[in-house]
């Protein structure tokens, strides 16, 4: 008789659930590595700052003011219309689902109303856009874009 190292049925029953504990621990690996932001990790002071982004939204009204896209390869052209006169914006865009990334980017003006920005990277699917003077402006623009 052959000893149980060389017989095929406990090898069997060993890869069993050998092969389900590996392809457990690799979707926990997946699942970690590739998680989805959307939950914010402190939403009392988000909840607290959603008024302050309100009052910015409305000023933006009361100087109607309204953004057109023209996306290129990787260049953004924006349309400003409306009483402003800043000579450099900052563009936020965040991504729909993962929040690394989430990228701002200084927007120069170009001609009156005209603004440009050089983006980083190619952009493709939705993003949530951001526009305003800074982190001391009163106004603020924002809205989703399809790339």
């Amino acid at each position: 008789m052959l000893p149980w190292y060389k017989q095929f049925w406990p090898w069997f029953l060993i890869v069993l659930p050998g092969t389900a504990v590996v392809a457990t621990l690799y979707t926990v690996i997946i699942a970690n590595q590739y998680a989805d932001d959307l939950v914010v990790d402190d939403y009392y002071k988000e909840g607290l700052a959603i008024n302050q982004q309100l009052e910015r939204q409305n000023r933006a009204k009361s100087l109607e003011l309204t953004a057109k896209f023209s996306p290129e390869e990787r260049r953004l052209d924006i349309r400003i219309e409306g009483k402003i006169e800043a000579p450099q914006l900052r563009l936020l865009l965040s991504h729909a689902m993962e929040s690394d990334r989430d990228f701002a980017v200084p927007v120069q003006r170009v001609a009156q109303g005209h603004y440009r920005v050089l983006l980083p990277q190619a952009l493709k699917g939705r993003w949530h856009w951001t526009l305003d003077e800074g982190v001391s402006s009163d106004w603020r623009l924002d809205g989703d874009h399809l790339f």
